[in-house]
């Protein structure tokens, strides 16, 4: 089906990553290409073919990759370098036990070969599985917390603005009939067990089979106990099996005459997996008979006794063993590197571990020969080979550090090494240094490890505070937006004085901002105003109390319920009593009285605007770009207000021009999101399409947003739908809708013009049912009625004209646009004021002239305004030259919509060219009285 539908290599690349569930932006980071042209893909996929939606386009991938694999469904399991042995009984009864039940732990102690098994049954039901089968290794993970987001690792979710990684997960896996495997649970079954509770609720058709050294303990959970490798006295067993095939692969194949000891070695080691494979591995050092003999003392020898059950005494006893077998050296190493929880390179373990008796410059050999002794694992990687400790060995290793009295020592340089390296990466950030997020997540699991215990050891306190701040700042840069929030907190609460802990808040009130988190901004605000209270900052105090009060009036928009009535009042009242002649604090203040008595009963907007110039001045005073940046925005606000449409066009635009140069931080990119937000949508107000395509481009291209279609296209699908760009607003709205569904915030009001634009287009195209679903949309984003007048009489007008119904339009303008509410008209009154005249012009009304020459006035200096009421005046008059003129002005404006509607009103030959423009911008034809 796809090679009929004629796609490119590069469009069949795009598909297969959108059937992985992938975003535009996680697609493009992994072809190397924008999102921009991800998403052009899309609509071309989309068209071509004849996918409804994103998530028929993400079906169709995966029936494709079946195709293409003999109809087979997608598999995301790691390839294991050995081959599996054996357990055909096991593997019967566990495939029935996962086609019969949503979630089946298979358990059993380390080393017994839980994983292998597991791979080995996903593999085989995969093609039972339509969206295939994930994998999941939560060896990694420390925080049971982060769970949900090691499973969105693994299936390439990223995270979501107002959502957590757990809720992200499962809306992506809502509808997927798939097996997802989670490998090696036991060490945060607090975690795991909560989040699959969550997880198969809301995921109907998914299944789990999950590994682990301890029941999960949840109630819908079946167990399969996994049994060691089955022993005979012969050399048939699949224990037997096993450690003969790896006596081959390490080149000492065995007699037939040599099986019957096998087996009784396989019978020494109780038949764990995990043991067999370790003593097959000496065998080119001791040999089979050196085994033999070597074995029982030992086992006598390390025996737990009573202590443990028998199998985690074999496990124990085969580690033991295979330890002392080891140098002085390698034994210390070993040990020293079980600290590291995700792989590691050779200079890192330099670092860590290469202290006396182990010379840094004998790390590298010493790894080779743990590696060889299938102690570690070494994995090619693109910064080198790295080295990953199996976890029971792992877990081993940390024992040996305690019976060495080495525990908190080599702890303690493990730290260091992650404050090191995160601060290393810190400076990579700031030197826009790429390649610093490849080597971030490489070592992202040891960085949150050692975080997790040192944040609770008061001699480490200080430590940990530098490593949260790194961290903080790595997240947010990796676009880990709710990790960085959760780690500025974090590091606020590990700060040695109050200044560093008002610091820190300050930058996770910024990042929820930035996550849109209205209540969150506010609480921290307020709580970093306490922490300079404490420090005795008096001014500092004010300014974050003041700043909490302008956060009110500010993004009202991200508060799911805010303050209750008076409170931002009381918390101004408190700045004034604590900030003194700072200027800061002054500027704070001045910015928060723009909120506080523009929304007393008795305030109008020349005093809003008086408000506005002394807040800017105040905070141009301060040097600090972001204090400017705001205050200009509570001016747009009164210019607004005050009904200034130019005036307020022109404030946006020296936001976004005095932010193109300030450094990337949180508070930065929130009031840059915002400032270009705003550009956008103003540009809209005078005319300017250009523009507001340029800033809404910017907007939908911040790193920061790329999870967040929605806010991310809204202000380019208004400026695409008013232009006439049809297929851009198509395949934008498709991401808009994703990615609001997706976050699950249905209270969006800012949205709501966009999706207004959207309904509008269809409105254009002739296809009612879209209309009204995208209406209803608008309905759904909550959007007071009242609100709605503005853009809602605009866009309902367009599409009443374009059908011929003037009347109607009329009917729908008939309020007088000085009567309106100015936060309703906002950058609408041109428009509004355009389309007036000319539904007056096209019906004949007595009054049509004067209703055209009062937009003239209003609309003086927007070119499409200004050409909408010129082509109004030439409609009713019959000149012919002036609806060219018009026309000339729209094609000039970069409204091809328009001028293509302009040649058809002005009828003759003109007519057929615009008709034939419309068709080729996929719209409907145009109705001429």
């Amino acid at each position: 089906m796809v090679a009929q539908a004629g796609i490119s290599v590069r469009e069949a690349e795009v598909l297969s990553l959108v059937g992985e569930h992938l975003s535009n932006a996680e697609v493009g980071a992994r072809l190397y290409i924008s999102v921009r042209t991800v998403e052009t893909h899309v609509s071309s996929l989309l068209r071509k073919l004849g996918a409804p939606d994103r998530r028929a386009l993400a079906q169709v991938a995966t029936e494709w990759s079946r195709v293409a694999r003999g109809g087979k469904a997608a598999s995301a399991l790691p390839s294991p370098v050995t081959s599996f042995v054996g357990r055909a009984q096991e593997r019967g009864a566990l495939a029935e036990a996962v086609t019969a039940h949503r979630q089946v732990s298979a358990v059993g102690p380390g080393g017994v070969g839980k994983t292998r098994l597991a791979l080995a049954v996903a593999a085989a039901a995969a093609g039972d599985f339509a969206d295939g089968v994930w994998f999941v290794d939560l060896v990694p993970i420390t925080d049971p917390a982060m769970v949900g987001a090691a499973v969105a690792a693994a299936i390439g979710i990223g995270e979501q603005q107002n959502r957590t990684m757990d809720e992200s997960v499962i809306a992506a896996l809502a509808d997927r009939h798939a097996l997802l495997v989670l490998d090696n649970c036991e060490h945060v079954r607090d975690g795991v067990a909560p989040f699959l509770e969550r997880l198969l609720a809301g995921c109907p058709r998914l299944t789990v089979l999950a590994t682990s050294r301890a029941r999960l303990m949840v109630p819908f959970e079946r167990v399969y106990p996994i049994p060691p490798l089955s022993l005979t006295g012969d050399g048939d067993s699949d224990a037997a099996a096993l450690f003969l095939e790896r006596a081959a692969a390490v080149g000492w194949p065995l007699a037939p005459e040599q099986h019957q000891q096998a087996a009784e070695i396989c019978r020494g080691l109780d038949g764990v997996a995990l043991a067999i494979e370790l003593a097959a591995a000496r065998l080119p050092a001791l040999g089979l008979d050196g085994l033999a003999d070597v074995l029982p003392d030992q086992l006598r020898l390390l025996t737990g006794g009573a202590r443990v059950d028998d199998r985690h005494r074999s496990v124990r006893a085969m580690l033991d063993w295979s330890h002392a077998l080891l140098e002085p050296q390698d034994r210390t190493l070993l040990r020293r590197i079980a600290v590291f929880v995700a792989p590691f390179t050779v200079d890192a373990a330099g670092q860590v571990a290469g202290f006396p008796p182990v010379e840094p410059a004998a790390v590298m050999d010493g790894l080779a020969r743990l590696a060889e002794q299938s102690l570690l694992a070494a994995t090619p990687s693109a910064g080198g080979t790295r080295y990953r400790v199996l976890e029971t060995i792992r877990q081993y290793g940390t024992e040996q550090l305690s019976g060495a009295d080495e525990l908190d020592g080599v702890q303690s340089r493990h730290l260091r090494w992650c404050i090191s390296s995160a601060a290393d990466l810190v400076e990579g950030i700031r030197a826009a240094d790429g390649p610093w997020r490849v080597r971030f997540d490489a070592i992202a699991d040891d960085l949150r490890a050692a975080l997790g215990w040192a944040a609770g050891v008061p001699e480490h306190r200080a430590g940990a505070y530098q490593l949260a701040s790194s961290l903080a700042a790595l997240a947010f840069a990796r676009n880990l937006v709710g990790e960085a929030q959760q780690r500025y907190e974090q590091a606020a609460s590990l700060a040695g004085e109050p200044v560093a802990a008002g610091s820190a808040l300050r930058s996770a009130a910024a990042v929820a901002g930035c996550r849109m988190r209205g209540e969150d901004m506010y609480r921290l605000h307020r709580a970093a105003a306490d922490a300079a209270r404490s420090a005795g900052d008096p001014a500092g105090a004010a300014r974050d109390l003041a700043t909490a009060a302008a956060t009110v009036y500010r993004f009202s928009g991200t508060f799911s319920q805010p303050p209750p009535p008076g409170e931002a009042a009381a918390l101004l009242s408190e700045a004034r009593e604590l900030a003194g002649d700072d200027p800061a604090a002054q500027a704070a203040m001045a910015l928060a009285e723009c909120g506080v008595l523009n929304d007393a009963a008795d305030s109008d907007a020349a005093g809003a605007i008086a408000r506005a110039r002394r807040a800017v001045d105040l905070a141009r005073r301060t040097g600090d770009p972001l204090a400017q940046s705001a205050a200009l925005d509570a001016l747009t606000a009164a210019q607004c207000w005050a009904g200034d449409t130019f005036a307020t066009a022109d404030t946006t635009r020296r936001r976004v021009d005095l932010l193109a140069s300030v450094p990337v931080t949180p508070a930065s990119a929130h009031e840059r999101a915002n400032a270009l937000s705003e550009a956008a949508e103003t540009c809209v107000g005078v005319g300017d399409l250009v523009g507001a395509r340029r800033w809404g481009e910017q907007l939908r291209d911040l790193p920061l947003l790329a999870e967040r279609g929605d806010f991310a296209t809204s202000r380019l699908l208004v400026a695409d739908a008013l232009a006439g760009n049809v297929d851009d607003v198509l395949a934008g709205s498709r991401r808009f809708l994703d990615a609001w569904e997706r976050s699950e915030s249905l209270h969006a009001p800012n949205f709501a013009m966009a999706a207004a634009a959207v309904a509008m287009v269809h409105g254009l195209r002739g296809d009612d049912g879209a209309r009204a679903e995208w209406l209803a949309i608008v309905d759904k984003l909550g959007l007071a009625p009242e609100q709605k007048a503005g853009h809602s009489a605009v866009f309902d007008a367009i599409v009443l004209l374009h059908r011929g119904r003037a009347d109607r339009a009329l009917a729908g303008l008939k309020a007088e646009p000085a009567e309106m509410d100015e936060w309703v008209i906002w950058v609408w009154l041109h428009w509004y004021a355009a389309l007036r005249a000319e539904a007056a012009a096209l019906t004949g009304t007595p009054d049509a002239r004067h209703r055209i020459a009062a937009a003239r006035s209003i609309v003086a200096g927007n070119p499409i305004a200004g050409a909408l009421v010129e082509r109004a005046a030439a409609l009713l008059d019959g000149d012919q030259d002036r609806m060219l003129a018009a026309a000339a002005a729209f094609d000039a404006a970069g409204c091809r919509y328009q001028w293509a509607r302009t040649l058809v009103l002005t009828g003759g030959e003109y007519a057929a060219t615009g008709a034939a423009a419309l068709s080729d911008l996929g719209l409907a034809p145009t109705y001429v009285e």
